[in-house]
Parts: C-alpha cells; sequence; structure tokens
C-alpha cells in the first residue's frame, strides 16, 4: 500500500485518486483512500455478529425453517458415526 503525507493528498489529489483506482492509498497511517469498486466489494462482505442469547426472534425462527439442501443428505451419516 502506498503512503502519501496530506499535503501530497491536498496538492496532487487527482494523482493520488489515480493511486486509490488502482490499489488503496494510506494518508499518514491515519486514512485509507480506496477506489469505490473496493469499498463496495468490502462492504459485501461486511457481516453482523450476535451473541446467541441476543440473537433477534425473526432470526431465530428463520433459522429454525431452515432446511439442508438435499444434495448434501449424505452428509448426515457422518454424524451416525
Amino acid at each position: 500500500m502506498k503512503v502519501v503525507s496530506a499535503e501530497q493528498l491536498h496538492s496532487e489529489t487527482a494523482q493520488v485518486s489515480e493511486m486509490a483506482q488502482q490499489e488503496p492509498v494510506a494518508i499518514e497511517d491515519r486514512l485509507v483512500l480506496l477506489s469505490m469498486e473496493e469499498f463496495r466489494r468490502l462492504k459485501r462482505r461486511d457481516r453482523v455478529a450476535f451473541r446467541v442469547e441476543e440473537l433477534p426472534e425473526e432470526l431465530v425462527e428463520q433459522i429454525a425453517r431452515t432446511e439442508m439442501d438435499p444434495r448434501h443428505a449424505h452428509l448426515d451419516k457422518l454424524m451416525d458415526q
């Protein structure tokens, strides 16, 4: 990851923006400038974690209604060993 100063970002905004299209750019190890494409990719990976006792009731109900894909039914036999 390239690192630039805040002054360089201010004086060379276009060049630093172009660099960020190729790879994230750190600004003085305090901020990171990255492309919208990379930001969206990271947001898609964003997950919310809950403690079991804090799960929303709607989510608990969805989990209870979930069924295994029939293509994986053979894996149940592994539990019997």
